[in-house]
């Protein structure tokens, strides 16, 4: 598998009106943009929302190394809650939410100090602001790679845009493709269904087939699968050729 520098696009992405900055507490690494300084907010939501989850794990192990459907937990936390329903409408174990869950929670609780925010963890995007945004899908070594963006519009928001992939990053993925990009009403069913629709595509001539029942999911907008050459879209989605290769901001 390529070997990518961890978040090297994050010094391409460039914002005229909104203040960027980075949480990094133990394994969750956040790049925040909004419009003030949130990092002592951002750094107390995720504490929260890491604490929740470690207690949670520390009491059911299972929780966090199972592949498969977690069993609901009316007395878990909201956002473990939250990971167990995702996961569970789309085949998947709970922690293949994770990453969008936290960026779904963190991005929810700043929306209490700004109307503008962006959240990506680890690629995984929450957000809501009051212009377009284009958000770039990066398909490690194919030629589409950071060639097109998604246009996501302030209507559309909140949003949830998250991306898996088969040849990128340390998350696991089953099947073979270099971009799954979803976009959904929430990153946390954003990010269960690009996991879950990563693992099963193994077959670039079966890929309709098994795009089909992402398709037909009331939850989810559109999606984009890039594999080598060859890309295939759906659902209420716009495109744009991407300039400077920036990895996501906002439209201009």
């Amino acid at each position: 598998m390529p070997v990518y520098k961890e978040h090297v696009y994050r010094k391409q992405v460039q914002h005229k009106d909104l203040i960027s900055f980075r949480v990094l507490i133990k394994q969750t690494d956040l790049l925040v943009s909004s419009s003030m300084d949130l990092s002592n907010h951002t750094r107390d939501s995720v504490h929260n929302y890491r604490r929740q989850l470690e207690d949670y794990i520390r009491s059911k192990p299972h929780f966090l190394s199972t592949l498969l459907p977690y069993p609901e937990d009316p007395v878990a936390p909201e956002i473990v809650r939250e990971m167990i329903s995702v996961t569970r409408m789309f085949g998947v174990g709970p922690m293949a939410a994770v990453a969008g869950t936290i960026a779904q929670f963190v991005g929810s609780d700043l929306l209490k100090y700004t109307e503008e925010v962006i959240v990506e963890n680890g690629g995984d995007i929450f957000a809501k602001t009051k212009k377009p945004v284009t958000v770039s899908i990066f398909a490690g070594n194919s030629q589409l790679s950071n060639k097109l963006g998604l246009i996501i519009h302030p209507e559309e928001m909140p949003a949830g845009i998250c991306t898996s992939s088969a040849t990128v990053g340390h998350s696991l993925s089953l099947g073979s493709a270099d971009a799954v990009c979803i976009i959904a009403q929430s990153a946390s069913i954003a990010d269960a269904a690009a996991t879950a629709l990563g693992n099963k595509i193994t077959d670039i001539s079966k890929l309709k087939a098994t795009i089909e029942p992402i398709r037909e999911s009331q939850h989810i907008k559109g999606g984009v699968v890039i594999i080598g050459k060859a890309m295939v879209t759906w659902g209420e989605i716009e495109l744009t050729k991407i300039q400077h290769h920036k990895a996501w901001g906002r439209s201009h």
